[in-house]
């Protein structure tokens, strides 16, 4: 503990390639002299989409300070530290629940809304015929061997869905069971042999009422395998005798489009500060590696003297230089409108371009962003 007027010298750390649940992760940290805590942070690999093209990116989590060691500037000495090491390996950062008003100095943007859907039970009945007390034909519980399909299932159904992490080989980040909690509780359905569609239910302490049913994600190969995990999850309020459950996937998913067909309601919150954020490290060679997304998006595929320009002009900055409005046009969040609403205003030579470019999401070319609960770090 440091003495009132006294503040010991402290040097900063790195230890990398930790497995921890799934994610390669590197612990930054600074010390005193005497090997004493003062602050850490976790930084985390992750290959993150952009809509069909997909990068290589850092993510930061896990920041604290020891209480003796607060308010005295470290955290934004190791941030500074950290980002400056990320930087040297990847073009842009991300934080999955970041704190408001902290963040931005460090060159981070809000990125992606929070999203669920919330389906009525009965609506669910009505559209499959299906009554909500009896047991849906081919779903269960999964075992350990259904892993490996959900992970494939969920990179084909995401394949060009901004924020959304590519899962790897090996990847479980479901919440383990311990102690008076009982973990995530997957339902799938099996169907010829594969996997036709997955349900990985928020867990709950045990002895607690259940006073909702919340799918913090469900995917499925194809309209019919959705309604049928729909009808499932309707069941299990059926026996808790609640009137609806919630689905934390985007409205433009195809579970989002089948709940929609059946009737139910979407919460969005967009912040304007905090959650799910990313920044910037490398303008130049991010805006290169997402060239063929954006002449994807562009339907210019081929070579074209005034995309060439418009994207050279990208990548120096002449072309939409500040990069925290860049970051929210490239995954979405942002349309070319929403920059000329924000005073980012588009030289009219780029415009058509950078319409096409910067749709936002939710639109033909480009999916909503989003940020499944279950790669949060």
């Amino acid at each position: 503990m440091p003495q009132p007027g006294h503040e010991p010298a402290v040097h900063y750390t790195e230890v990398a390639d930790q497995e921890v649940r799934s994610l390669r992760t590197r612990y930054c940290r600074l010390r005193t002299g005497a090997g004493a805590p003062v602050a850490e942070l976790e930084v985390v690999s992750l290959r993150v989409r952009f809509g069909a093209v997909t990068v290589d990116a850092e993510g930061i989590g896990g920041v604290e300070t020891e209480p003796g060691f607060r308010r005295r500037g470290h955290m934004g000495r190791l941030l500074r530290q950290a980002l400056t090491g990320m930087a040297q390996r990847v073009d842009v950062a991300f934080v999955s629940d970041g704190i408001e008003g902290v963040y931005e100095k460090f060159g981070f943007v809000s990125a992606v809304p929070e999203g669920t859907l919330v389906v009525p039970v009965r609506n669910v009945e009505r559209a499959t015929g299906v009554d909500a007390g009896a047991a849906v034909p081919g779903v269960h519980g999964r075992s350990v061997a259904d892993l490996p399909a959900m992970v494939r299932l969920y990179n084909a159904a995401h394949a060009q869905r901004p924020f959304t992490q590519e899962r790897r080989v090996g990847w479980n980040r479901l919440v383990a069971g311990a102690t008076w909690q009982p973990g995530s509780q997957v339902l799938v359905l099996p169907a010829h042999g594969a996997l036709a569609g997955y349900a990985v239910l928020e867990g709950r302490a045990y002895g607690d009422p259940v006073r909702s049913v919340v799918a913090d994600e469900l995917v499925a190969e194809d309209a019919a395998a959705a309604a049928l995990l729909l009808s499932a999850l309707a069941g299990l309020c059926w026996q808790s005798r609640l009137s609806e459950f919630s689905v934390r996937e985007p409205a433009d998913s195809l579970v989002g489009r089948v709940a929609r067909r059946m009737g139910c309601s979407e919460q969005r919150g967009f912040r304007p500060s905090g959650g799910m954020m990313a920044a910037v490290l490398n303008r130049s060679a991010l805006v290169r590696e997402l060239e063929p997304e954006l002449r994807r998006r562009a339907g210019r595929e081929q070579p074209d003297p005034d995309c060439d320009t418009a994207l050279a002009a990208l990548r120096r900055g002449d072309l939409v230089p500040d990069d925290a409005v860049l970051v929210r046009l490239l995954l979405g969040h942002w349309s070319s409108d929403d920059a000329d609403a924000a005073g980012a205003a588009v030289p009219e030579r780029y415009r058509d371009l950078c319409s096409a470019w910067f749709p936002g999401g939710g639109t033909p070319s480009l999916s909503t962003p989003y940020a499944h609960r279950l790669d949060r770090f």
